[in-house]
């Protein structure tokens, strides 16, 4: 099959519906919920919900690797998606409705997470080493935009229309618009039709050479510490009452505003992995995401300090969230790549769900400003021992084992074999 050049923002066009209903429940629904009552700690557990499938979908991965084709499950994750967004805006926003919207955000993420998997299958294959922090940088572009988009503009329209279903309609909408990158991208060129099960050992001898290879393993380390989490831009529209900031403001800044902000910071941090040491990059743009919280906790709690101190930790957001997922495109290779991107996805969620539940306790119990500080002071001990281990592993591992995935595998395996998904019809 001939390879053709594949445009890079088209992965950011793929990817936002996985943002889309992220944005739309952490501004839109929480921004709503709050006028109801509903506390920072529940805001907090209700964001939460979203991330338990994010960790748990490398368990499907193999299933997306091995059956349809990465094109057909795309289709089916953002039809899911995109309802899902419909049925949370036609609830009602009170209270009584946390446990319904707890289980939609639960459902939703899973089929969301069937859209980010294939996006970065599709992504793994078809960019080469070169360009692939500029195409993290468009992938989380779109991520992160379309949580600007699916917030923004979902909390924009909630407040100026009657039918409460037409937010959720509109950003749908958008949803399966998005099907149309599909168009634009190969569908990876796989050896399938051996047998269900030796198909799925195939898939786990490939994350295992990756996992034994130096790179890999460093990358599932530096998956699990908390450094440029992000967690609390999952709770602005709660914390903006603290700072005196109105729904219009969180609506505008840290929907639409931050959306662009995260999406400029991501292709900035994409281009800037393809140039310098991706984790020294990441590192770099953790360091800056915490200042920005600190910032803001200092200066005095007003909406025009609530504005400018969200709008320079999107920005980081954007940058730290470009330059984990290059340094990972970089350690998982090809092969069953929707498995290994989703173990990578799924571990990472893994702080940023105790960063959001910490945030939440610790700002029950003080205020917003000691809620930033901790966030700054526990990525900061993340990246002091993520900087230890890699120092560690530098100078121990034995010349023997391998790098790079690639390095595991004989020279025949680097060539992909070219198999009919769908074989064609006999003659006659």
């Amino acid at each position: 099959m001939a390879h053709r050049r594949v445009r890079l923002p088209v992965f950011g066009l793929l990817n936002v519906p996985f943002g889309a209903l992220g944005g739309f429940l952490t501004v839109t629904v929480i921004a709503l919920l709050a006028r109801h009552g509903v506390t920072l700690g529940q805001s907090a557990v209700l964001g939460s919900a979203a991330l338990i499938p994010n960790w748990l979908k490398f368990l499907w991965a193999p299933v997306i690797d091995t059956t349809l084709s990465q094109k057909r499950w795309y289709v089916i994750g953002a039809i899911g998606t995109a309802a899902t967004v419909f049925w949370m805006g036609a609830v009602p926003m009170n209270a009584s409705s946390l446990g319904l919207l707890t289980w939609l955000n639960f459902f939703g993420n899973v089929l969301a997470s069937i859209v980010g998997m294939t996006t970065n299958a599709l992504m793994a294959w078809d960019v080469p080493d070169a360009e692939r922090g500029r195409a993290s940088g468009w992938s989380q572009a779109g991520n992160l935009g379309g949580g600007g988009i699916g917030g923004g503009i979902g909390l924009f329209m909630a407040q100026r229309v009657h039918a409460g279903w037409l937010p959720g309609a509109a950003i749908g909408a958008l949803c399966l618009a998005c099907t149309a990158g599909l168009l634009f991208v190969q569908e990876p060129v796989v050896v399938r039709g051996r047998g269900m099960l030796a198909d799925l050992r195939g898939v786990v001898a490939d994350f295992w050479n990756m996992s034994r290879a130096r790179m890999g393993l460093v990358a599932l380390v530096l998956s699990l510490l908390p450094i440029g989490s992000g967690a609390a831009s999952n709770l602005w529209s709660n914390v903006a009452l603290e700072w005196r900031a109105s729904q219009d403001t969180v609506a505008l800044w840290t929907g639409v505003i931050q959306g662009v902000v995260m999406m400029v910071g991501s292709l900035l941090g994409g281009w800037l992995c393809d140039r310098i040491n991706r984790k020294a990059g990441y590192a770099l743009f953790g360091v800056l995401q915490a200042a920005s919280a600190v910032v803001m906790g200092v200066l005095p709690h007003s909406e025009r300090t609530f504005i400018v101190n969200t709008t320079a930790y999107a920005f980081a957001t954007g940058l730290t969230y470009a330059g984990f997922y290059a340094f990972v495109l970089e350690a998982v290779g090809t092969g069953s790549a929707a498995t290994k991107m989703s173990v990578f996805a799924s571990v990472s969620n893994i702080p940023i769900w105790y960063m959001m539940l910490l945030d939440g306790w610790v700002g029950d119990r003080w205020h917003g400003a000691v809620m930033l500080y901790t966030e700054a002071a526990v990525g900061m001990l993340g990246l002091a021992l993520f900087v230890a281990f890699a120092a560690v592993v530098q100078r121990t591992w034995p010349a023997r084992w391998p790098q790079r995935v690639e390095d595991t595998l004989a020279p025949a395996d680097l060539a992909p074999v070219p198999v009919e998904l769908d074989p064609p019809a006999p003659p006659g």
